[in-house]
């Protein structure tokens, strides 16, 4: 008997509750808005009467690391089972069941199941996929639930729409799978054998042939020589016949089917058709061209009369022994041979080489190792020789060449890779300027400057006379831009001259440019630093070359060359003039004056180069500002997040990528004398950094920004425009090494 439903006399369900919060009605599903339907649970998500429970996925025990949903963890792993079905045969009185054989898969990713039959050899009923891939329901009166993984066991029965299928057995890993989940796994068992399939099969046993049929395969043949081909040169010497001529073939024989091609190579101008099929691909008989055969004559098969007169009474059988067969005799891989001659219709065709797969092929199955060609043709006559007509004055001498190469003229080419390497980037001109005086006995002519302009980009090489007080002489182009050739190749026309390089260039050099002779006293600050970072290219920049000229000429002169400094050596500090250091290299007559001054440069003595930290600063707040960046504070904020220990300073690495994360405008050589000036130990004081650069708060005097400061300042390099002082005591070391161990 229950108590009535009055207060006191009940249990208040809620008591210990902490969720009363109200379904929703609507919820979205592909972008759509849609009522809940009946799987809308009651207040604080409690079950209440009429509501449907939503079908459960396979739950799986959780273990140690991520808790990643089932379609992750899961991805790509499948469960397989060995299983069978019986289907019911009515229509037949010879059997009454029949056993198919499936797999049976189940992905964990979702509880989807896939059914596929195995194809069998005319089976005469649809197999392959009998399931596609979903989530099966359970049978009624379950069908409001699916198939999870506890369903799944050896041994275990399913019924999938209507069909009971036996889990017979499962691969290594389902096994493993199953025992992982604490599933006792079942004992795999034998699929029962079909009765229709052993009566097929001892059907197919009993079945022989009514006649004898002559096997020939030929599969393997094709298989294993597929596409392999025999190519032979070859020609047929027609001469004999009127307007008859020698023509080129190349035969092509396929190893797959014995079949022979033969093409021909027509040359330009021969005045025939351009039809290269001269026979068409087909077995070569080698008594061609064959008489005309009667019908019947020659046939694939022999019939013999065994009993009857031809009627319809008559038998017949086949001659296995092929009595009175026609037999043709046709061409092989070995019938063709270097040398050897090839009847094809009645043209006798002489084959004269093969390709590299044929002598493999020879050389592999018939053990050939000689395969010499032939020689049929007369060795080409030389050429005439094509005079070259003196240089027309129009464009370059290349243009010239080449109207004389062709009829229809063409542009000379330029080799355009060394353009884009050579050509002017930046600060980098890729031009050596060189200053040069004309060699004559004419006083007009010493006093005379030519500056000397060579183009690293096309080998080019331009003369400009600067303006001179009172000479006489009009200033300008002494000579337009073009290549120039060597003295002795002057009148060679043929393209195969020998033209001025740049390093043929240096001072000390005496040239012959246009049958003006030159003498190069001087080069530009750019020309020495080039040669110098290039010094394989350059022998008289190169300082290993050098010293090793000047140590073989200064044997045994160690005293004097060092008494002779010593007496340059005014203050006695280890440092001469650089006038006396290379009269001293002069004496030697072994180097050039590019070499000295290589040689002063490499032991000079120079003072390094200041900077002034205000200008750049005032440089790197002009920048900021023309850019019209505000984002210090977030440059600040992102330094204090990457400085986890509170340290003010940061790596300099990691502060160079957040500097330029912010695309800060600020010239790369400015960057860099900036964060030197900052650099404690490797590290960057950033607040002290950005600070400085903040035009808001600390404002400079604004100055005009020299790009000069990268090349004397930023890269470390120093300005030797001029040497002034050579410490010849390195100089004594590195000739006179032992000196120095003593």
């Amino acid at each position: 008997m229950s108590l009535p439903f009055l207060p006191g006399n009940n249990f208040d369900r809620k008591l210990g509750s902490e969720k009363f919060h109200k379904s929703h009605f609507f919820d979205i599903c592909n972008d759509q808005q849609m009522q809940t339907g009946p799987h809308r649970p009651g207040i604080g998500g409690v079950t209440i009467p009429g509501q449907v429970i939503p079908p459960k996925h396979s739950s799986y025990p959780t273990g140690e690391g991520t808790n990643a949903p089932a379609w992750v963890a899961y991805d790509r792993q499948v469960l397989s089972f060995k299983a069978y079905y019986q289907e019911g045969v009515t229509e037949r009185h010879d059997e009454q069941y029949r056993i198919r054989n499936c797999k049976l898969y189940f992905y964990l990713e979702d509880d989807s199941i896939q059914v596929v039959e195995p194809v069998v050899k005319n089976a005469g009923m649809p197999q392959g996929t009998i399931i596609r891939r979903h989530r099966i329901p359970k049978p009624a009166p379950l069908d409001d639930q699916y198939f999870t993984v506890e369903d799944f066991n050896i041994g275990k029965e399913l019924v999938l729409y209507g069909k009971k299928f036996k889990l017979c057995d499962g691969d290594e890993f389902t096994k493993n799978f199953l025992y992982k989940l604490g599933v006792r796994v079942g004992d795999p068992s034998d699929i029962p054998g079909n009765p229709y399939t052993k009566l097929r099969e001892d059907q197919e046993k009993d079945m022989q042939p009514l006649r004898p049929y002559e096997r020939s395969d030929n599969g393997r043949k094709w298989r294993d020589l597929d596409r392999q081909v025999l190519r032979f040169d070859a020609y047929w010497d027609d001469t004999e016949s009127m307007f008859g001529d020698r023509r080129e073939l190349t035969l092509h024989y396929y190893l797959a089917d014995d079949t022979v091609e033969v093409l021909e190579k027509i040359p330009k101008n021969s005045g025939r058709h351009k039809f290269p099929c001269f026979l068409a691909r087909a077995r070569l008989p080698k008594n061609a061209p064959l008489p005309l055969l009667r019908p019947g004559e020659h046939t694939t098969r022999t019939l013999l009369n065994v009993f009857g007169d031809g009627g319809v009474d008559a038998r017949y059988i086949l001659d296995s022994l092929k009595t009175g067969a026609v037999y043709d005799d046709f061409y092989t891989d070995a019938d063709l041979t270097i040398g050897g001659t090839i009847n094809v219709y009645g043209r006798q065709i002489i084959l004269t080489n093969c390709d590299g797969f044929s002598r493999d092929y020879y050389t592999r199955t018939f053990g050939v190792e000689k395969f010499d060609p032939i020689k049929y043709k007369a060795d080409r006559p030389r050429p005439m020789p094509r005079p070259i007509p003196p240089y027309s004055g129009f464009g370059g001498e290349e243009d010239t060449l080449s109207n004389c190469m062709s009829l229809i003229p063409k542009a000379a080419g330029r080799d355009f890779i060394k353009f884009m390497e050579k050509d002017r980037n930046g600060l980098d001109s890729h031009v050596l300027r060189f200053v040069a005086k004309i060699d004559n006995d004419s006083p007009i002519d010493t006093t005379r400057k030519i500056i000397i302009s060579y183009y690293l980009s096309d080998d080019t090489m331009s003369f400009y006379e600067p303006p001179a007080r009172n000479n006489g002489i009009i200033a300008g182009d002494f000579m337009e831009r073009r290549r120039l050739k060597k003295l002795h190749d002057w009148d060679n026309m043929d393209g195969t001259a020998d033209f001025y390089t740049a390093k043929d260039l240096y001072v000390g050099a005496r040239c012959v440019f246009n049958k003006f002779k030159f003498v190069i006293v001087d080069c530009d600050e750019y020309v020495l630093r080039y040669m110098e970072n290039n010094a394989d290219e350059f022998p008289q920049a190169n300082i290993a070359v050098i010293m090793n000229k000047v140590i073989n000429a200064v044997k045994d002169q160690e005293k004097g060359i060092k008494e002779a400094f010593i007496g340059s050596d005014s203050q006695q500090n280890g440092v001469v003039p650089y006038s006396a250091f290379r009269a001293q290299l002069q004496n030697l007559g072994v180097l050039s004056e590019h070499e000295i001054i290589t040689v002063g440069r490499w032991y000079s003595v120079r003072a390094p180069d200041e900077v002034d930290m205000k200008t750049v600063v005032a440089i790197a707040q002009e920048k900021l500002k023309k850019g019209a960046f505000e984002n210090f504070d977030l440059l600040m904020d992102a330094c204090r997040t990457s400085d986890e220990s509170n340290e003010k300073v940061l790596p300099r690495q990691e502060f160079r990528s957040i500097f330029l994360s912010f695309k800060a405008p600020v010239p790369q050589d400015v960057y860099s004398l900036l964060e030197q000036e900052f650099m404690v130990d490797g590290t960057i004081k950033y607040p002290e950094f950005i600070a400085r650069i903040n035009y808001r708060t600390n404002p400079v005097q604004m100055v005009q920004y020299q790009q000069a400061i990268k090349v004397r300042c930023c890269s470390g390099e120093r300005n030797v425009s001029g040497v002034t002082e050579v410490n010849y005591k390195a100089l004594m070391e590195g000739l006179f090494p032992a000196a120095k161990k003593v």
